[in-house]
């Protein structure tokens, strides 16, 4: 095996793992409290870190490939959780409710555990994801609409 392809291989758990944190990020309050409403057992978990809220500085670039510029300052709120299996998950998001980013640690814990990550996924990751899909199509649906193709017509003239 090629070590591009080792670093594929050994990268992948990093790639789920971030996109399970964009995904809670991107989570709505009531998709986590429906979710953490169907659970069978609700887990025991301990506050490691938070939740806590505080500013992050926003970095931007001219174009895309400009000198970055700080844009400014948002709020975020983060926390950091221990279930009683020992698993520890994180969450950030932007704004300030704290009762979701502590859910969302919650279920990327839970989401760490071969028994209860299907049902993460199922329950939580794929509506979500459906959701941000949906929102992204009728958006670029509604830009394409304003599209103006522009031509030139020729004169007779030469």
């Amino acid at each position: 095996m090629t070590s591009a392809k080792q670093k594929d291989l050994a990268s992948q758990p990093e790639i789920d793992r971030k996109r399970v944190a964009d995904l809670l990020a991107r989570a709505e309050r009531h998709e986590l409290v429906e979710a953490f409403d169907g659970l069978a057992e609700k887990p025991a978990a301990q506050p490691v870190r938070g939740p806590e809220t505080g500013l992050v500085m926003v970095r931007g670039r001219i174009g895309g490939g400009g000198a970055p510029f700080n844009l400014g300052e948002v709020t975020v709120t983060r926390a950091t959780i221990r279930l009683g299996s020992g698993a520890v998950g994180h969450a950030q998001a932007l704004g300030t409710d704290r009762e979701k980013v502590r859910l969302a640690a919650i279920f990327d814990a839970l989401w760490q555990d071969d028994a209860m990550k299907d049902f993460v996924e199922e329950r939580l990751l794929s509506p979500i994801a459906a959701r941000i899909a949906g929102v992204d199509q009728r958006k670029a649906d509604e830009t394409a609409a304003t599209r103006v193709d522009f031509f030139t017509m020729v004169r007779g003239d030469d």
